[in-house]
């Protein structure tokens, strides 16, 4: 029987669908397959427009118990909320109330099929929104108004917060926090107290267009930052022990 690599899955929405992808010579799963080659693959189950409730229907299926033909995964990291948190239109259909996200987020990250695997979670809050973008695009989409608002979309962001403080065991990566702070730095005159913040109405986009060009999806610039944070989770791995030997093994110098 074939030797599986376990596994490092990526569960979300387009922000982990998208991530596949070079964004200014950046790919988030790329270099994060690169960092684990031949200890873990990277499975990207990143699925555009799902929200949490969609997720968790469809779990099941995605995540089956570790078996002979089915590898464990060692890594779960979830990115939800950035569709959770739409606004009611006629138009659009996404939102889920914030109380039954927090309830979604539990139950898939306490699932029994993901429990089975015993992987280490990573709960990655939504990134911050930029609201101005939003708005301008989804109006010319035909929205009556924007279909996220930057207030709303942060308090989802501190829920994912509030359950990874909540649920045993679950690192959080917070890349809301991670990419304002970036952006603020990066716009001369604006500070962490300034009002209203980077994205929202009123403001300014400043340096957030940076990393979010279409106001919701990432740019190579914020993939990175979110590289950077989950990397020092990901391992150690021990040395020489991947899945298949080292070529030294496999061709020994006779002495």
């Amino acid at each position: 029987m074939a030797k599986p690599y376990n596994q490092i899955v990526l569960f979300g929405d387009s922000l982990f669908q998208f991530s596949s992808e070079i964004k200014e010579g950046f790919s988030f799963q790329g270099a994060l397959q690169s960092h684990c080659m031949r200890y873990l693959d990277v499975i990207n189950r990143g699925f555009s427009g799902y929200n949490t409730t969609n997720a968790l229907k469809l779990l099941p299926q995605i995540f089956l118990p570790p078996s002979p033909s089915n590898p464990k995964i060692e890594y779960l990291l979830v990115l939800l909320g950035a569709n959770d948190a739409c606004i009611d239109l006629p138009t659009n259909n996404q939102k889920v109330p914030i109380e039954q996200y927090k309830e979604n987020l539990i139950k898939i990250i306490t699932h029994e099929h993901v429990k089975a695997h015993k992987p280490k979670v990573l709960l990655i809050t939504p990134p911050p929104l930029d609201e101005i973008r939003i708005e301008v695009l989804d109006l010319a989409k035909g929205h009556p108004q924007a279909t996220r608002q930057a207030a709303n979309s942060a308090k989802y962001s501190e829920t994912a917060r509030e359950v990874a403080r909540e649920v045993p065991g679950v690192t959080l990566i917070d890349l809301q926090d991670a990419i304002m702070e970036k952006a603020i730095a990066l716009t001369p005159g604006v500070t962490k107290s300034s009002s209203p913040p980077l994205g929202y109405p009123g403001g300014q986009r400043g340096a957030l267009e940076q990393f979010l060009p279409d106001g919701l999806h990432m740019s190579g610039m914020s993939y990175k930052i979110l590289y950077d944070l989950v990397e020092p989770h990901i391992g150690p791995f021990p040395e020489g022990e991947s899945v298949f030997p080292d070529w030294k093994k496999m061709n020994p110098v006779a002495i």
